[in-house]
């Protein structure tokens, strides 16, 4: 009854468009009363609880990284050698979008803000070698679920930070070689769409130019290797490598760059600061809902109305997704994993499945769910940055989707696809 109660009651109040941290507020409130509980302390007290997490401190570190590099000069350098790598090849853009939107994943973790980076500096390109707006779009659109999947993602430090016990550094590892296989895939997508659509430009360098273009890029490049690397090997912890990353960035784009002043440094700050303030209200609303999702037993009634299932760990799993993915049409990535991983998390265990595997294919569905309407914010963003209709953008981005949907499958069906690089990853432990 509580499950259906919570359920009704987040899409009663979604419909109306109400702003999701207050969705949430309400729906606390909703479970508070139905559960007889009536104290106006216990909504606080639950929110100041749930933002108070020493993982979640590495939120603002990354965020604040991701808007250096932005505004700094990384993201062009960054592009240019996505050109450089594969720019010969027909329907270069596209590919180039693609390896830039893997590297961008490594650099920023954010699928809006790799979105809104590439979209911004590729899609005037797009345009005027003659690609179809939509075409250009959807490439960059789909491109940009890499961002919760390749590490250092925000997400899978979001599920890390929900779910005790589960190591973020390893989240980080098994999502590395699925993203990667997912961009080539999208690669292969757009290699049919090259024919179709009859692109025929090609990017062409000096040799001066190369030799500038790996000079210029290589500090974008090592970020991700270094910061990686440092967590895997113990260096530091993932929240020490989101500060790592910060002085990273600002080194690179104050006094290597020197694209980036103290006085841009203090905007760049103060946007960084908006976008974490929203992350964290959506993490305090989403633990008071927590709390009394917990308190109405609801993740046992879950485990109870699956359990048949239970005895089948593939089927299970696809049911879970079905219903993943439908949520994720309709509410975006951050709430969807503080709500329903701590659901769903007792039922994976009691079915023996591997919980680093399910945070892989969790992220992953939510992550699609960021480009598929009605609710994908990344849509926006694309149709916002490159003045694309909305309809004309989701017609394009449908066979890139429907790739996504059958890598997501694939990794699915054959756990050992990620289960294998993460054990060599992580040497076997």
């Amino acid at each position: 009854m509580e499950l259906f109660i919570f359920l009704a009651t987040l899409f009663f109040f979604l419909a109306f468009g109400i702003p999701i941290c207050l969705v949430l507020v309400l729906c606390a409130i909703v479970l508070m009363w139905h559960s007889g509980m009536w104290d106006t302390m216990i909504i606080p007290a639950a929110m100041l609880d749930g933002a108070n997490n020493y993982p979640l401190m590495a939120i603002p570190f990354f965020v604040f990284a991701g808007e250096i590099m932005a505004a700094g000069g990384l993201s062009k350098r960054v592009v240019q050698l996505a050109q450089l790598m594969i720019g010969r090849v027909r329907g270069g853009l596209g590919y180039a979008a693609v390896i830039a939107s893997i590297i961008f994943a490594g650099l920023m973790g954010s699928s809006v803000g790799e979105a809104a980076a590439l979209g911004g500096l590729l899609l005037p390109m797009m345009k005027q070698v003659g690609y179809k707006p939509g075409r250009g779009g959807a490439i960059i659109a789909s491109g940009a679920i890499l961002g919760p999947i390749i590490p250092p993602s925000t997400n899978f430090i979001l599920l890390g930070a929900t779910i005790s016990g589960l190591s973020i550094t390893k989240l980080f590892m098994i999502g590395l070689f699925p993203g990667i296989f997912i961009g080539l895939a999208l690669m292969v997508v757009w290699f049919f769409i090259v024919r179709i659509d009859g692109y025929n430009e090609t990017i062409t360098f000096t040799r001066q130019e190369k030799i500038k273009i790996i000079i210029d890029s290589t500090p974008a490049f090592l970020m991700p290797v270094l910061l990686l690397g440092g967590i895997r090997f113990g260096i530091f912890t993932p929240t020490e490598g989101g500060a790592f990353a910060a002085i990273y960035a600002i080194a690179v784009c104050v006094f290597y760059y020197r694209e980036l002043s103290l006085k841009q440094l203090l905007k760049v700050s103060a946007a960084a600061a908006r976008t974490t303030s929203v992350v964290m209200l959506i993490v305090a609303t989403a633990s008071a809902v927590g709390w009394f999702i917990t308190m109405a037993n609801i993740p046992a009634q879950m485990t109870s109305l699956f359990r048949p299932l239970i005895d089948s760990p593939v089927i299970l799993l696809l049911c879970i997704n079905v219903f993943l993915f439908l949520i994720g049409m309709v509410m975006d990535l951050t709430p969807n994993i503080l709500i329903f991983a701590p659901v769903f998390y007792p039922l994976i265990m009691e079915a023996g499945i591997d919980p680093y595997y399910f945070g892989l294919l969790f992220i992953l569905n939510l992550g699609i769910g960021v480009i598929t309407p009605p609710v994908g914010t990344v849509l926006y963003v694309v149709c916002g940055v490159g003045n694309i209709k909305i309809v004309e953008l989701i017609k394009n981005l449908l066979p890139f989707i429907l790739m996504e949907i059958a890598m997501l499958f694939l990794l699915l069906f054959f756990p050992s696809i990620s289960l294998i690089p993460l054990d060599w990853l992580m040497g076997g432990s």
